[in-house]
């Protein structure tokens, strides 16, 4: 794969650009604005990952050489400037939507958006639990962006709920991946949860997290926001991530947390689709 298309880990980016599909879905409407929406937060995530490349590319050699910037296949200054090229293409999304639709509160969120990736990339992604939080707190704001973008009092309020989701099963996440990159972080001085005050710890506030999202997700069903099919598909992914969360909380050597975090995500598609499923 090409290094500049690599490193903008693209099936994540286009996990983020799904968030305003499921909200144009629950709300029935497909507009410029909308698409738009679509490309800023996958640049807004794209940026995100280059960034964040740039600044940890000390700690990849040991975790991940074989990324594009510690593999040599990019220069740091390269990336540095193709990640401020995302935000510029991220920003005109955000202020295209805010023109057209006269509403400036999408434009505010992107330019939000800028300032907290850059900072999380900077700084707080080492500092414990504040940048896990941070993570799952933009991974769920993608909704709330969608939301603002159609600008329905209704869905906003949907896509809160939607976000609140995504926020808490996010977070759970990181701490597992800060298990799985402890050595790297440790080489760097990082100060991550798991090197502060353990593994087991880090694993357990994940199991409590993983459990609180599993036991919230019928809430979308009762209160009337999905239909009966979301039941369906959302009970696979329950599934998915208790057993992740069963895993993580017995063994937390790093191939554990690999596989854990990699589960988790396929449990938020899984997620994803019972949201689209329980549209109709």
């Amino acid at each position: 794969m090409n290094p500049y298309i690599e490193i903008l880990r693209p099936g994540n980016a286009l996990m983020g650009a799904i968030t305003i599909i499921l909200v144009a879905i629950i709300d029935r409407s497909f507009t410029i604005p909308v698409i738009l929406a679509m490309l800023a937060v996958f640049f807004e995530t794209a940026a995100g990952n280059v960034i964040n490349d740039y600044f940890d590319y000390k700690i990849d050699l040991i975790n991940k050489p074989e990324r594009p910037i510690p593999s040599g296949r990019i220069s740091p200054k390269s990336g540095r400037n193709y990640g401020y090229l995302q935000f510029g293409l991220g920003t005109i999304c955000g202020f295209l939507i805010s023109y057209m639709t006269n509403n400036w509160i999408p434009f505010v969120i992107v330019l939000f958006a800028d300032v907290v990736l850059y900072l999380y990339a900077y700084k707080l992604k080492s500092t414990p639990l504040i940048g896990n939080i941070t993570v799952g707190f933009m991974t769920g704001f993608g909704f709330v962006f969608g939301g603002f973008t159609l600008n329905n009092p209704n869905i906003i309020l949907i896509s809160m709920y939607l976000g609140f989701f995504a926020w808490v099963m996010t977070t759970a996440r990181e701490l597992v991946k800060d298990i799985e990159d402890i050595e790297g972080d440790k080489s760097e001085g990082a100060k991550t949860l798991p090197i502060l005050y353990g593994e087991k710890i880090t694993a357990t506030l994940a199991f409590i997290l993983i459990i609180i999202d599993c036991a919230l997700c019928p809430l979308l069903y009762y209160n009337n926001i999905f239909g009966f099919y979301y039941l369906i598909v959302i009970a696979i992914a329950v599934l998915l991530f208790i057993y992740s969360a069963l895993l993580i909380i017995r063994n937390q050597n790093r191939l554990t947390a690999s596989k854990v975090s990699k589960y988790l995500k396929i449990g938020m598609l899984i997620a994803f689709v019972a949201f689209i499923f329980g549209s109709f």
